[in-house]
């Protein structure tokens, strides 16, 4: 049977993107509802004209596609034409004259087509539409906000999301029923998923199982939350305090959202600015997002298409200084945060600090004395009250004492410097100060002291660095520091706490795709084949780890290849550990799909037999890999 015309279809999804920005100004009851999904919607036309572009057989994808993948290009259809309809009636709707039920249920549509594209935006299968590497990023950027409103709104049921997308939205035919036959025949795409997805849940900075056993070995397992932790933080954040009487619960109910100016959002993320930037054009953008957009091989400003003279990133303080007077206008702040000298405690009621304020206070005033010995006294007390607890962390922060322990990173007293970024990671454990630290522009300081530092300070800044890279945007800023190529030297010159500090924060960043390119030019195979090899290394998971995340990038597929590391990992299959066997499986199983070289190698050394025996005794996960290359190990002997 006969393909689908992709390049038609890609057309129809661009012009269903041009019809609804034509849609015009908004009123005001919908305003910011529609402007969100506008601009959402707005971004996803690079990924169209992608696949517009798209180049198959004389143009056109083969009936091998698979049915349950072509189903996702029908509700993405179905879901931008729901939402051209519902944007033509919120853009006009008037509160005055509707009823209240009315505007429920367009509330309940705009949820319900969030939910709904982010599902089809997910179920793409991008590598067969060779979806470029920044077009694939930007549309995780726009699953990542759809998300965020799903998550603040809440999922819809089933009845309600049939109800809603099954209503005829207009009377165009449907361009994907043609003469050649019906997009669901598009059958059996071999949509390869990234390896590495075993070890580590992709993109969102939380660790998978080998690489969470990985973490608990480390000897300083209780500086980090884990993302059970985290989660639980954020369930205690939302949980309403018993103590507040129902009039002000009341009140709380009928408050309405505040609306983040349009000069306040990044015009990359939409997000309210953080850290805005300047770019060469006069334009500003949110720091880690425009660094990605530079990181991608973009030399053009993103909203006015200009050429950047230059790529220098200028921090806008004023902007920076106007959000902030903003936000505390509007009572945007910590959900954690301390309020007249109480904290809200996980249980919703209040704790008084006014005590321990007061030392926090009087220990932070000591850390901007010109004497050496106040500073060290008071960074030492500092590192020990923000090992104790979250407390802590918030009155410490709130106190202002990030940017003076900041500046004090790269002090000439080993001792201060010690202390400080010790505190720095200490006080990173608590998810909101994550923002403060990036803000405060510690990184280049941090990746400093990772150079030159004592042994102690470096192993700290390297568990700094990690820390503050499971905040996904962090990866981005903290790999363009040049601090992979610091980390590479710890991994490979460090004391043995110092490599395993180095490799979770190297594993970590190059879960961004930008920084797996930047380890591989930066030297990290030689390290990693020099633990991999040494009987006594303590190290093997972290070194699979990473080499798992690098297999599932080209030029780490390729560098692993030449590092001659294939011989390595089949003796592991053969005398490893469980998990050793098991990731070595799985990093092979990544270097030969696709690459017929790489297969025949492992043909050649000997692999059949090990394979044949862990695909019988094997943990499911390695039976599973052994058995793919079984597979295609015969479908080589027939050729």
């Amino acid at each position: 049977m006969a393909g689908v015309d992709v390049p038609r279809f890609g057309q129809a999804l661009l012009d269903l993107v041009q019809d609804i920005g034509r849609i015009g100004a908004f009123g005001d009851v919908y305003k910011k509802e529609c402007s969100d999904l506008c601009r959402r919607i707005a971004l996803l036309s690079y990924l169209f004209e992608e696949i517009r572009d798209f180049k198959g057989i004389h143009g056109h994808f083969s009936a091998s596609t698979s049915t349950s993948s072509s189903s996702c290009f029908n509700d993405l259809l179905v879901a931008l034409k729901a939402a051209k309809l519902l944007l033509s009636i919120a853009a006009n709707y008037d509160s005055g004259t509707s009823h209240d039920l009315c505007a429920k249920e367009i509330s309940l549509r705009f949820q319900c087509i969030t939910w709904q594209l982010d599902k089809a935006l997910g179920n793409i299968p991008y590598d067969h539409f060779n979806v470029s590497e920044e077009v694939w990023e930007q549309v995780e950027l726009v699953r990542s906000q759809l998300r965020r409103a799903t998550e603040r709104n809440g999922s819809p049921d089933s009845r309600t999301l049939c109800s809603v997308l099954s209503e005829p939205v207009d009377q165009e035919p449907d361009i994907l029923e043609t003469g050649e036959g019906a997009f669901e025949n598009i059958a059996n795409v071999d949509h390869e998923c990234q390896e590495m997805g075993d070890i580590v849940t992709k993109g969102n900075g939380k660790i998978g199982h080998n690489i969470e056993q990985m973490i608990h070995e480390c000897e300083r397992p209780k500086r980090f939350l884990t993302s059970s932790q985290v989660c639980k933080l954020n369930e205690d954040d939302n949980k309403k305090p018993d103590n507040l009487d129902s009039s002000n619960s009341m009140e709380t109910k009928k408050t309405e959202p505040v609306t983040i100016p349009d000069d306040f959002r990044c015009p990359i993320s939409l997000e309210l600015m953080r850290d805005p930037v300047i770019v060469a054009t006069g334009q500003t953008y949110e720091r880690s997002y425009i660094q990605r957009w530079i990181d991608s091989g973009h030399k053009t400003c993103p909203k006015t298409q200009q050429n950047l003279q230059n790529l220098t990133l200028t921090p806008n303080y004023v902007l920076r200084s106007l959000i902030a007077q903003w936000c505390k206008k509007n009572n945007i702040e910590h959900p954690m945060g301390s309020r007249s000298g109480r904290i809200r405690k996980s249980d919703g009621s209040f704790q008084d600090v006014n005590e321990e304020k007061e030392v926090i206070d009087t220990l932070v005033h000591k850390l901007s004395s010109r004497s050496v010995e106040d500073q060290r006294s008071a960074a030492t007390e500092i590192r020990s009250l923000s090992k104790r607890s979250t407390n802590n962390r918030i009155l410490i922060a709130e106190a202002g004492a990030i940017p003076l322990l900041v500046n004090l990173l790269t002090t000439e007293d080993v001792r201060t410097q010690e202390n400080v970024v010790t505190c720095i990671l200490n006080l990173s454990i608590y998810e909101n100060n994550k923002e403060l630290i990036m803000l405060a522009g510690a990184v280049p300081s941090i990746v400093q002291v990772l150079r030159m530092g004592s042994m102690e300070a470096r192993e700290n800044a390297a568990a700094t660095l990690f820390s503050l890279s499971l905040a996904d945007e962090n990866k981005i800023i903290i790999g363009a520091s040049g601090a992979i190529p610091a980390l590479i030297e710890l991994l490979s010159n460090g004391s043995l706490r110092g490599k395993k500090d180095a490799a979770t924060a190297l594993f970590n960043l190059c879960i961004y795709q930008g920084n797996r390119g930047r380890a591989v030019r930066a030297g990290i195979l030689i390290p990693l084949m020099k633990m991999l090899t040494n009987s006594s290394s303590c190290v093997v998971d972290e070194v699979l780890a990473i080499l798992s995340v690098l297999a599932s990038h080209q030029e780490g597929k390729i560098a692993i290849a030449k590092a001659s590391t294939i011989p390595v990992l089949i003796d592991l299959i053969r005398t490893g550990m469980p998990r050793n066997k098991e990731n070595a499986a799985a990093i092979l199983l990544s270097l030969c799909k696709k690459n017929d070289e790489n297969l025949a190698c492992i043909g050649r050394l000997g692999a059949v037999i090990p394979l044949t025996e862990l695909a019988k005794s094997g943990t499911e996960r390695a039976k599973r890999k052994a058995g793919s290359l079984l597979e295609l190990l015969c479908k080589l002997k027939r050729l």
